[in-house]
């Protein structure tokens, strides 16, 4: 199942939260629906952690040439996060929407409202947490952040929560498969939108009148 153009789809959450798993399981579902799919890689100042390669988890760059990159408009969006910038490349996304391909951003909401803005139809989604304990646990194990830094991402959280009802969807990320069926099951929904269905229904229809016509005027 393909349409023209690609769908754009935010998927926002608190550090922790599991965006990015829920992303990568429902592009493996959406593919059995011949639907393809990519994940869009950001560009950020921040250095990379001892598990990340550059050009597959993040884009890494110095803060010279993101800035040289933003003056030049090259971002779909961007935005300073704990001191690092992380921005989206509108090349890299067009490229994709252009050829049919539904593009996942993984970014925060402060960075949604920019590309809300430039992309009417871009979807948003918000994936919370079950409770504080349970964000805060994940945090912890991921053994990435000190104590310190794992409190500013809570207090970041809350602010977050404050602003996520402006989003299309919300999922609670409490079971992995039941958030990945939920976060596909929207994703299936919004290709089945009439407006975006049109010229495809508009075929069926022509078809179908052309076809009673021709039976029935015999």
């Amino acid at each position: 199942m393909t349409d023209s153009r690609g769908l754009l789809f935010i998927v926002s959450s608190p550090s922790g939260g599991g965006k990015t798993t829920l992303i990568k399981e429902a592009m493996k579902r959406l593919a059995a629906f011949d639907i393809q799919s990519h994940f869009s890689i950001s560009h950020t100042t921040r250095p990379a952690r001892p598990a990340e390669n550059d050009g597959v988890d993040y884009h890494f760059v110095s803060r010279e040439e993101f800035e040289s990159m933003e003056v030049k408009a090259q971002f779909l969006e961007w935005a300073e996060y704990a001191g690092n910038l992380y921005g989206t490349s509108r090349e890299e996304v067009e490229n994709r929407l252009s050829r049919g391909i539904d593009v996942f951003l993984d970014i925060e909401v402060q960075g949604a409202n920019q590309v809300k803005t430039l992309v009417p139809a871009v979807v948003k989604i918000f994936i919370y947490p079950p409770s504080y304990g349970v964000l805060k646990e994940r945090l912890v194990q991921r053994r990435q952040d000190s104590p310190k830094a794992i409190q500013r991402r809570l207090q970041w959280a809350q602010r977050e929560f404050g602003v996520a009802g402006e989003f299309d969807y919300a999922i609670i990320n409490d079971r992995l498969e039941e958030a990945a069926d939920a976060l596909t099951g929207i994703c299936l929904a919004e290709h089945h939108r009439s407006e975006r269905m049109k010229p495809r229904l508009d075929l069926i229809r022509e078809g179908f009148k052309r076809n009673l016509e021709e039976e029935f005027s015999a």
